[in-house]
């Protein structure tokens, strides 16, 4: 307990709170313009302690086991008059339990540091740490940028050990709410993965994102819109001819999208050091593909002349920059994944053609002129269950894919030019 005080030089006993506040010395109108360099007592151990050199700073002087200490509680005028106050009868009550109010708040540090260390978002950035390293860039950009968006504000600052099941459903809800169902089952897989990963490093017992497999529904998938009968997408070609874009830039990069029908993501960070006009060739590193983490091994698109040419056009907009498609607006670096599609959406072609609908499409298309599956499944880089099997298949069928993508060129322009026939450029 509060043992004695000292005040004005002299040892005083405790005072009730009545004769505490008579002897109250320091007022906001005094403090404001105190600067006499030395102790000013406000009652019951507080004063202010004015420094030489103008600094200002609240004091308690107590009494604890017998030995006199001293409790910092802050700047003026950072931490008022008032502020102070309610900090000394806080310590006044610690000091009536028989506890020392300089310990306790050591005690008190030292539990915050422990429970930021294991907050759900100290572990979860622990957790994407480790699975990064296996994941694809565009996988690990992702999964963070949602965590950021609706996991952390939510239950970021919470022990990890404390989240509940009901807390952890009520954050799902409010993203299913918003029509974003296969988000909020995503996230769900996210959590339980980083529960799991709590229990295994011993600062979590639980994981409640078990109990709530069945709360949150996966909606029905629903494929890309693309168009894949010939004549439509031929008339999709036309239309994009003779679109008037207010950005030239956006109408090549649709252009070049529709004539790779490589990802979104790939597409739009692309870097001019990856062109090879020479050998026409875009080489995407690894670390940029969907599939292509830990491979080592880049993904060779073949270009065709229609291809070149689109680049050379848009080399003169955008050539002197290390991105193909820089952000006009200096956000990120590279253009926004919603730029094309709001394109296609002015033009009138919502819900009937999307970017990585344009990989359909081109699937679709080439199939039908007898170019075989596994050349096609390797041009658009599908996912291989072996990474062994999948680092070979980056360049098998390379020179059938060459042709592929020549024939698919081909195609484009006849298909632009309205014309019916094209010859079909055939493996030797």
């Amino acid at each position: 307990m509060l043992e004695v005080v000292r005040s004005g030089g002299r040892i005083c006993p405790q005072m009730c709170p009545h004769t505490q506040r008579d002897a109250m010395k320091l007022t906001d109108a005094k403090l404001r313009n105190l600067s006499t360099p030395g102790k000013h007592a406000d009652g019951g151990g507080l004063y202010l302690e004015v420094t030489a050199a103008g600094g200002r700073y609240w004091r308690l002087k107590y009494r604890h086991g017998g030995k006199e200490k001293r409790l910092a509680f802050g700047v003026y005028p950072m931490v008022s008059l008032k502020e102070a106050r309610e900090k000394r009868e806080a310590a006044k009550q610690v000091l009536g339990r028989g506890e020392d109010p300089g310990e306790a708040r050591k005690a008190e540090k030292a539990r915050v540091a422990v429970e930021a260390a294991n907050s759900f978002k100290a572990v979860a950035l622990e957790w994407h740490k480790a699975n990064a390293k296996r994941w694809a860039e565009i996988t690990a950009t992702k999964t963070l940028k949602h965590l950021e968006a609706d996991v952390f504000p939510a239950i970021g600052n919470r022990p990890v050990s404390a989240v509940t099941a009901p807390e952890l459903l009520a954050m799902l809800r409010k993203v299913e709410s918003r029509g974003a169902g296969y988000t909020a089952t995503r996230l769900r897989e996210f959590c339980g993965q980083i529960f799991r990963y709590a229990i295994a490093t011993g600062r979590a017992t639980y994981n409640p994102a078990g109990d709530l497999v069945r709360a949150i529904v996966a909606p029905d998938v629903r494929h890309r819109p693309a168009l894949t009968d010939r004549r439509q997408f031929g008339q999709f070609l036309r239309d994009l001819k003779d679109y008037q874009a207010a950005d030239k830039l956006t109408l090549l990069a649709t252009r070049m999208a529709l004539l790779t029908f490589v990802r979104s993501q790939e597409l739009r960070h692309a870097r001019w050091e990856e062109i090879d006009f020479e050998a026409c060739e875009w080489r995407i590193p690894a670390a940029r593909m969907k599939m292509g983490k830990g491979l080592n091994q880049a993904h060779v698109v073949p270009l065709s002349q229609a291809a070149i040419d689109t680049l050379r056009d848009i080399q003169a907009l955008t050539g002197d920059t290390p991105s193909i498609f820089p952000n006009t607006n200096g956000a990120d670096g590279f253009m926004s994944e919603n730029t094309i599609g709001r394109m296609l959406v002015r033009m009138g072609y919502q819900g009937r053609q999307t970017l990585h609908g344009f990989r359909a499409s081109a699937r679709s298309l080439l199939s039908e002129r007898g170019w075989s599956v596994a050349a096609l499944e390797r041009q658009l880089d599908h996912a291989e269950r072996s990474k062994v099997v999948a680092a070979y298949a980056r360049s098998e069928h390379l020179d059938e894919r060459r042709k592929i993508m020549d024939d698919w060129g081909a195609l484009v322009a006849s298909l632009e030019a309205g014309d019916n026939v094209v010859p079909l450029v055939r493996a030797v």
